[in-house]
């Protein structure tokens, strides 16, 4: 059997640190490293990310619609890149977002979490916004191709809170509501469960979340958007252990140059231990 995505997490975690590096290949940041707004650009900034720093960081997220806006050859980029990461030892949690109701979120599932897929990911983000039930296609094929989801729970865009901080009946805001349905997920896994939350590393004090799901807490804004390593102890709490720390512009805005790029996921990576409790 696939050792589950949650205990291979926690082993790449342990061996190479916590980071998690977005292959964001937008069209400002194209033009910044000198390439073309094109699938040539695209391929050679993939290329690029994935070779300084496969070795290294514990988890890539390639954002999927910055490959999808170039129809199938940026899809076909997009299929590259993940097989290259996976095979030099990183995890790859694709950044898609993906959320609907029976076949049409089992195609979605299929797509990124079915072992035969071209585009099989370690882990996948979805949104649980028609309901957490809805995610179930996805999360019965994780279980058995032994991938991880991550589910959007209390993300850091001003937006997010209306349906996120929205309180229901039983008197459990909806973002809490989300992290319960993980936590139950997650009963009895060890190391480390395979289903997880995006909490947003700018959001201040959660104190009043129960963030200790036995599971993965992906942690994006880190860098560009104002987070540092050294807030994650204030924001997670108990949980830090189990925080994936997202750094995307702060990294890649170094490239093209190998070199300035693995000195500043060094850098990120280094602040980021220095903030977590010793063991």
């Amino acid at each position: 059997m696939t050792e589950p995505f949650g205990a291979r997490l926690r082993h790449v975690m342990d061996e190479r640190g916590p980071l998690c590096v977005g292959i964001d290949p937008h069209a400002s940041l194209l033009t910044e490293w000198g390439l073309p707004d094109d699938v040539f650009g695209l391929e050679r900034f993939s290329r690029t990310v994935v070779e300084a720093l496969s070795d290294r960081v514990a988890v890539f997220k390639p954002q999927s619609a910055f490959f999808e806006r170039f129809g199938s050859r940026g899809v076909a980029v997009l299929e590259k890149t993940v097989q290259e990461a996976r095979a030099a030892g990183a995890l790859v949690l694709m950044d898609a977002k993906r959320g609907d109701i029976g076949s049409t979120m089992a195609a979605y599932a299929e797509a990124f979490l079915r072992k035969d897929s071209p585009l099989f990911s370690d882990a996948l983000t979805v949104s649980p916004y028609l309901g957490y039930g809805s995610l179930s296609p996805a999360v019965a094929l994780a279980r058995e191709s032994g991938a991880g989801l991550f589910v959007l729970a209390l993300t850091s865009n001003p937006e997010g809170g209306e349906v996120q901080h929205a309180v229901r009946a039983d008197g459990r805001n909806v973002g809490a509501t989300m992290l319960a349905h993980l936590a139950a997920e997650n009963t009895g896994e060890e190391p480390l469960g395979s289903f997880g939350a995006v909490v947003g590393a700018t959001l201040g004090d959660l104190s009043t979340y129960d963030l200790d799901i036995n599971g993965p807490l992906l942690a994006p804004g880190v860098g560009a958007q104002g987070a540092t390593p050294a807030d994650l102890p204030r924001v997670f709490g108990a949980a830090i252990r189990n925080v994936v720390p997202n750094v995307s512009r702060g990294v890649l805005r170094h490239g093209p140059d190998v070199g300035a790029l693995r000195d500043s996921a060094e850098r990120f990576a280094d602040e980021i231990r220095a903030a977590l409790p010793s063991a």
